[in-house]
């Protein structure tokens, strides 16, 4: 079977890393057309992905287009049953999609305050009420989702696509130094050494493109995480 993602810029696009995670973390091939966000062409290499608009967007041989990053997160659990994209058990799976839906659908000023750039860390960024709110919210989910774990770094034990769609906040965390406690720094950090994590960034570098992001204007300091 054949995959074809377009994804944004590596550096900067979250969604887009959320869908190269659900294939690469879990070793289901993929190929991928990128598709940056501010290039003129954007239009013309996404009509290959009709009815799309935005990416990460699908295709799959002979299926057709799915472009919502969560259909292609579900898709890819009805395509490969013998992958474990969720927990096994019940009552952690249920918990797991329920952590993944609401970072798809919530945390609006963290993600407008705070757009993802994965190439340097900044200094000084202070962080309004709002995003404080979305933090201390993302903090629980993370809290809840560890306690029902057990040992190990990831939420519900191993990882998973719950890991998958908290990726990005926790690149954007650690970018931007934003205040979070012990266990979530912890969680973080496991983000950023995840060897699919590094890969993405690694391509990201090699990406010549500078876009601005909230970092503009301060002072730029060393990745927090592994080098790529």
């Amino acid at each position: 079977m054949t995959y074809l993602l377009a994804i944004g810029e590596r550096a900067y696009s979250s969604w887009s890393l959320r869908g190269w995670l659900a294939f690469a973390a879990f070793g289901v091939e993929v190929e991928t057309v990128l598709a940056p966000m501010d290039d003129p062409r954007f239009a013309e290499t996404l009509a290959g992905f009709a009815p799309a608009r935005t990416v990460p967007a699908l295709r799959i041989e002979g299926v057709g287009v799915i472009w919502d990053t969560l259909a292609i997160a579900e898709t890819l659990v009805e395509r490969h049953p013998e992958v474990a994209f969720w927990p096994a058990d019940p009552a952690r799976r249920g918990l797991a999609r329920a952590l993944a839906a609401e970072m798809h659908s919530g945390f609006a000023a963290l993600r407008g305050a705070c757009p993802m750039d994965l190439r340097c860390a900044y200094a000084g960024f202070e962080a309004g009420a709002a995003v404080r709110a979305d933090l201390a919210r993302i903090e629980t989910l993370w809290a809840t989702g560890r306690a029902a774990a057990g040992e190990g770094p990831w939420l519900l034990g191993a990882y998973s696509l719950a890991d998958v769609f908290h990726a990005p906040v926790a690149a954007r965390i650690a970018a931007y130094g934003l205040p979070v406690g012990a266990a979530a720094r912890d969680y973080v950090a496991a983000h950023l050494a995840h060897p699919a994590f590094l890969a993405w960034r690694a391509e990201a570098l090699r990406d010549p493109r500078r876009l601005p992001t909230a970092g503009a204007g301060h002072a730029e300091l060393p990745w927090p995480g592994p080098g790529a």
